[in-house]
């Protein structure tokens, strides 16, 4: 047997079928990050196969509970994130078992909308979420449109909009904010911006054009949770993570015809 220190991280997020985003991205992540995943499943999503269109099949939330015991009560994690909760009761749960346990490394991923979908899709589970969990983060990694609605913004246009989003985000209660921008902002570069409360630093990287983008923002919110999982302080895990995903987005791939996925692995490659 290895004495090799083993860090484990618990996700609580939904499975992607088709397996490019939620659970199965997180899990992924972990695994190249040398990390041992949990997962408490939240729900199923389904897609139909003649158009894509996504089936969400919540879990009750009695199972919910059932798993995160299982995780927390004998097996313990040394980070964690979240990915879609569907409902306010779910929040409150999450919110529940953060203090239950005085869970560390807590990674708020607000999965508040889908790709190509501008509104939020369940506004009672969103502001279940501003209430109760941006105070219990110790890292919020939400997209332009979740940045806004956290921070009662009517919409992020520029980097001023980011810093101004990330302020108000950390004024009520997260410590860090690590925002993702992309391509929103047109040009020729990805930004994305980390505000841990004192000073805002800027990350630009290449836009990868034509880039399948299925599961990016899981994907990033778990490679942060894994490698703070790792005792990396937000800093390091941020300058992992634009590296892992630089590297899993130029290499993502098509899985059918309705779109494609990242490449975990690339890095090895």
């Amino acid at each position: 047997m290895s004495n090799l220190k083993i860090y484990k991280a618990m996700t609580i997020a939904g499975s992607d079928t088709s397996g490019g985003a939620g659970m199965e991205a997180d899990m992924k992540t972990f695994e190249e990050n040398q990390v041992y995943g949990t997962c408490a499943l939240t729900c199923i999503v389904a897609q139909h196969p003649e158009d894509w269109f996504h089936e969400i099949i919540p879990l009750d939330i009695v199972t919910i509970e059932k798993q995160l015991n299982t995780i927390l009560g004998a097996i313990g994690c040394d980070a964690m994130k979240t990915g879609m909760l569907g409902s306010a009761e779910l929040v409150e749960l999450v919110a529940h078992t953060i203090d239950k346990y005085e869970l560390k490394n807590v990674v708020i991923d607000p999965v508040m909308v889908c790709k190509g979908i501008d509104a939020i899709m369940v506004p009672e589970a969103a502001a279940a979420i501003k209430e109760l969990l941006i105070k219990r983060a110790d890292l919020m990694t939400p997209n332009l449109l979740e940045a806004a609605y956290l921070a009662d913004l009517p919409a992020i246009k520029n980097i001023d909009d980011m810093k101004e989003a990330a302020g108000v985000i950390v004024e009520r209660g997260a410590k860090c904010v690590a925002m993702k921008a992309g391509d929103r902002f047109g040009g020729d570069k990805a930004i994305d911006l980390l505000y841990d409360g004192k000073e805002f630093k800027i990350f630009e990287a290449p836009l990868i054009k034509g880039a399948y983008n299925h599961g990016a923002g899981c994907t990033f919110s778990a490679c942060m949770t894994a490698n703070l999982a790792k005792g990396k302080t937000v800093g390091e895990a941020m300058e992992i993570t634009q590296n892992f995903m630089q590297k899993a987005l130029s290499g993502s791939f098509p899985i059918c015809k309705f779109g494609g996925a990242t490449r975990h692995w690339a890095h090895r490659e």
